[in-house]
């Protein structure tokens, strides 16, 4: 599993659950399946930049948030 994905998965995962988001409900408001959601929390997927920002703005932070320092 690629290092980057797997931390960019945990960025989100941590902030969704401050925010207070249920994947369910995260999905939804980003307009993406709960499923595919998982697996980017996972690291098991390449997101694309449209998601990404469809993400961020549905989770109320900044892409630059979620994306890993390497």
């Amino acid at each position: 599993m690629c290092v980057i994905r797997r931390r960019f998965g945990e960025n989100l995962r941590a902030i969704r659950k401050a925010r207070g988001f249920s994947q369910e409900h995260l999905a939804h408001a980003a307009g993406i399946d709960r499923s595919y959601l998982g697996k980017v929390e996972r690291g098991e997927v390449n997101l694309t930049i449209e998601k990404l920002y469809l993400l961020s703005k549905a989770i109320r932070c900044s892409p630059k948030d979620l994306i890993p320092e390497i």
